[in-house]
């Protein structure tokens, strides 16, 4: 018998999610499941639950939330995980944030009622994991479905201050917002498996998943059991050819650009040559003026509910 622990952020979706409690609780007790629901009281609350219900046998842990709930969910499956030999840690994902990228990415719907099926019915999964190092996190941080770097991340930043626009809206008039200031570009090495690039990018987006605000398909191909992150790097150009990127991200049709680099690789070393980075992964700030950042792939290393 499974144990289910639902680990919920009362406040994801600008505070509707506590409002599907009830529909959650009824659908565990009509399908005879032992189950808790555990309400995030903090930021950083979600990881030190997953760290202790991740180590306990026979225990389902349940991301019920958006990006932020699963990345911190992760995170805390991650560090229960760690130095154990044991069978990996499993969790399902009850999508009801605002953005719901790490879950589209996971191929999971964003309706309850399906997610709840999948909870029921679904089989365990390998999933990788991606760990990023550097800026406020030198000893590292894991995150699931990707990190942004410049413009893509600048652009996140601006998104979270909106209080009155949700969702990929808010991603868009971020990135007009950002289009506007046009921050000078940093100068990078970027270390990947094929080789070093030298480049002065307005974005770097290394993706696990495949979409990122909601409406940018930064690695439409992307697939997240495969060992490998997709990575783009758009150049820095003058801003009518950026939003031009812009747009083609919408589509996932960036690859084709003569303006932007793609590729696959399970490691990437980025290193600031001049100029400062603004990071985040899963949209949770890493640095806004790093120098040096270190991205592994681990491979297989969660279970999740498809």
């Amino acid at each position: 018998m499974k144990r289910y622990i639902v680990i919920l952020n009362p406040i994801a979706g600008k505070g509707h999610a506590e409002k599907r409690i009830p529909e959650i609780e009824a659908f565990f007790r009509t399908n005879g499941l032992e189950f808790e629901i555990v309400l995030t009281e903090r930021p950083g609350h979600a990881i030190l639950l997953a760290e202790h219900y991740g180590s306990v046998p026979d225990v389902v842990v349940i991301a019920a939330g958006g990006d932020g709930t699963c990345n911190e969910i992760i995170n805390g499956l991650m560090l229960a995980s760690a130095g154990t030999a044991g069978e990996k840690p499993v969790f399902g994902v009850l999508a009801i944030g605002r953005g719901n990228d790490f879950a589209f990415g996971a191929n999971i719907p964003t309706g309850l009622g399906e997610d709840l099926l999948r909870i029921r019915n679904g089989k365990p999964k390998a999933m990788d994991v991606g760990e990023i190092k550097g800026g406020d996190y030198p000893n590292g941080r894991f995150f699931g479905n990707g990190v942004g770097i410049g413009f893509d991340a600048i652009v996140g930043f601006e998104a979270a201050h909106m209080n009155h626009v949700h969702g990929g809206s808010a991603y868009i008039l971020g990135a007009l917002k950002t289009l506007i200031k046009y921050p000078a570009a940093p100068r990078l090495e970027i270390e990947t498996s094929g080789g070093t690039i030298r480049i002065e990018p307005a974005l770097v987006s290394i993706m696990n998943g495949r979409r990122m605000g909601g409406t940018f398909f930064m690695a439409p191909n992307g697939i997240m059991n495969d060992g490998l992150f997709d990575y783009c790097i758009t150049k820095q150009g003058k801003r009518g050819q950026l939003l031009s990127a812009m747009m083609a991200y919408t589509k996932g049709t960036q690859a084709g650009r003569s303006d932007t680099l793609t590729g696959r690789s399970d490691r990437l070393v980025i290193h600031a040559v001049s100029g400062t980075l603004a990071v985040h992964a899963d949209g949770e700030t890493v640095c806004e003026a790093g120098t040096h950042l270190e991205i592994t792939n681990h491979k297989h290393a969660l279970m999740i509910l498809e």
